[in-house]
C-alpha cells in the first residue's frame, strides 16, 4: 500500500483560499488514480475529487465544482487541491487517497475504490 500524508489545511475566513497537499510514497504513484474525500463527526466520508493517473481526467462533486480543482504532480509524488471561494460548509477533515490498484473502477466515485488513505487534514471555515 502507498503511504500518503496530507498537509496544508487551517483556519480560513469564508471565501478564502486553501491548497492541499498529500504526500506519496513508492515508486508507482503515477500509476494511481488519486482523490480527495472529506468527513465531518456524524456523518459518512464524502467524495470530493478524483483525478486520473495521467491528470487528463477529473471528477468533482457538484458541492465544489467551479471552486475546487484536483492536480497532481508526478515527479513529485504529490497531488494538490486548490479549494477558492470556501464556504463554511467545506469545513472538515480532508483525505487523499489512492485508487485500489487493479479493480479501481474510472467511473465510480465511491470510497470503496480507494486502498490507500491519508491521517487527514483539519480545513475549518469561519463564516
Amino acid at each position: 500500500q502507498m503511504q500518503l500524508i496530507e498537509s496544508g489545511g487551517g483556519l480560513v475566513q469564508g471565501g478564502g483560499s486553501l491548497r492541499l497537499s498529500c504526500a506519496a510514497s513508492g515508486r508507482f504513484f503515477s500509476r494511481y488514480a488519486m482523490g480527495w474525500f472529506r468527513q465531518t463527526p456524524g456523518k459518512e466520508r464524502e467524495f470530493v475529487a478524483r483525478i486520473s493517473w495521467s491528470g487528463i481526467s477529473t471528477y468533482y462533486a457538484d458541492s465544489v465544482k467551479g471552486r475546487f480543482t484536483i492536480s497532481r504532480d508526478n515527479a513529485k509524488n504529490t497531488v494538490y487541491l486548490q479549494m477558492n471561494s470556501l464556504k463554511p460548509e467545506d469545513t472538515a477533515v480532508y483525505y487523499c487517497a489512492a485508487a485500489r490498484g487493479p479493480n479501481y473502477d474510472p467511473s465510480s466515485d465511491s470510497s470503496a475504490n480507494f486502498g490507500s488513505w491519508g491521517q487527514g487534514t483539519h480545513v475549518t471555515v469561519s463564516s
